[in-house]
């Protein structure tokens, strides 16, 4: 059976390729088609990425690649079911929590043999190279340098009387603006602040504060029962105080930025990345800013690091590895496709991207790369890649739980004792 993709035709949800894989049946695609990729992200991320993909293929005098996006939320399982199929796209969309186990199971391929022919990373952060290396090989090449960020709604503050939080605000201060927003009572009852209690980012960022990994170097779990329960506790007296969502409408959230709670008006601030300001700006009214997630305490700092905020990566199973290698170099190197893309995938990586783009950006492109570049005291070391399973635990486990908690199906204590032994079996069963 040969199946083929319409130019420009953005699957959203089950696809025809979806299905054919849940039934065994394999599309058969020629190796002089176009290249095919996939990632997350929304409408704008899209215009940008096929922007950059139409300018290669004239440059280069091939067909224009075929592109694919979803939400977060939609993409893993749909990519999970291409991989599983057979029909996963040439170039893939990564993340940090994946790229190992997708790594260790063949699904995203190495791209050592490129480097010096048609992958050219001469300038590339080596930081940045080394985040998308499993077991000294290289499989994913990051998109942009990015940190966790609380994306905050300036106007929701300044019509509630609220200062924004600086980068010294802590969860202490959290409470007093939950309180403010409260009394204020604006856009129908804003709370401060999204429930955060299902964020593996703010767990990440939390657990690290307080001295420990999320997964230690070894691929075992950092946090204890304690910590945990503590965790979920503090986010249950945040809920029952109403100074973040109910349960109700933070289930509303799917993953995509026109869902958030910002999007919503049920949130002033919501957990997220530097690279995001972008996006969420781009379909919100309102002036957004970021600041830095909070502190557990008045000068405790390390939490944040600078990671890649995604890569590409190439199929395992991709028939054009090297047009596909050669795509990449194009996205990353050219200068005037670095203008195009901006930083709303994270601050490039390669200086001389960097150098020309940085003049060329907008008020919001200027604040993501002003806070990545100075975290001061706020960062810390890159964590080791995530082990295997670590996706699992994060969509499957966390969410999971935080959702019970928040609904009252589960107490904290009972929560925090099972994402210890879950999580934990989980790693077990994936090494």
């Amino acid at each position: 059976m040969t199946f083929r993709m319409p130019r420009r035709q953005f699957l959203m949800g089950t696809s025809a390729l979806a299905a054919a894989g849940a039934f065994g049946l394999r599309p058969a695609f020629a190796q002089d088609e176009a290249l095919r990729l996939i990632w997350w992200g929304g409408q704008a991320r899209a215009d940008r990425t096929l922007a950059v993909a139409d300018a290669y293929a004239a440059s280069t005098g091939t067909t224009p690649p075929e592109g694919e996006f979803l939400s977060w939320n939609d993409y893993w399982p749909k990519l999970a079911t291409q991989v599983a199929g057979g029909t996963a796209p040439d170039v893939l969309q990564m993340d940090y929590r994946f790229i190992v186990e997708y790594a260790t199971r063949n699904a995203i391929a190495p791209m050592d043999d490129y480097l010096g022919g048609v992958l050219n990373l001469d300038d590339f952060d080596e930081d940045q190279l080394e985040g998308g290396k499993v077991d000294g090989k290289l499989y994913g090449l990051s998109l942009g340098a990015n940190s966790v960020a609380m994306l905050v709604n300036t106007t929701a503050f300044e019509e509630a009387g609220v200062a924004v939080p600086d980068r010294d605000w802590t969860y202490d201060t959290m409470r007093e603006i939950g309180e403010a927003f409260k009394a204020a009572n604006i856009r129908g009852g804003m709370t401060g602040m999204s429930d955060g209690s299902g964020s593996e980012p703010m767990l990440d960022n939390w657990i690290r504060q307080r001295g420990k990994p999320l997964y230690t170097a070894e691929g075992k779990l950092g946090p204890n029962v304690d910590d945990m329960v503590e965790w979920f506790t503090m986010w249950n007296e945040f809920r029952d105080a109403g100074y973040i969502n109910s349960a109700e409408d933070q289930a509303l959230d799917t993953g995509a930025a026109e869902v958030s709670m910002v999007a919503l008006n049920k949130a002033a601030m919501i957990p997220s990345n530097s690279n995001q300001l972008v996006i969420h700006q781009s379909i919100n009214p309102d002036t957004l800013t970021i600041t830095s997630y909070p502190r557990i305490a008045a000068g405790v700092g390390g939490g944040h690091y600078r990671k890649p905020s995604q890569f590409w990566s190439i199929s395992g199973a991709s028939q054009n590895k090297e047009a596909a290698a050669a795509f990449l170099s194009y996205f990353v190197n050219d200068v005037e496709a670095g203008k195009v893309l901006g930083v709303e995938r994270g601050i490039p990586c390669s200086a001389a991207v960097r150098d020309a783009v940085a003049p060329t950006l907008s008020e919001q492109d200027q604040i993501a790369l002003n806070f990545v570049a100075n975290l001061g005291d706020l960062l810390g070391p890159l964590p080791a890649s995530p082990p295997n399973a670590a996706g699992e635990i994060d969509t499957s486990l966390l969410r999971v739980l935080s959702q019970e908690v928040g609904f009252g199906g589960r107490s904290a204590e009972d929560a925090g004792k099972f994402f210890v032994d879950e999580a934990t079996a989980i790693l077990n069963r994936a090494s």
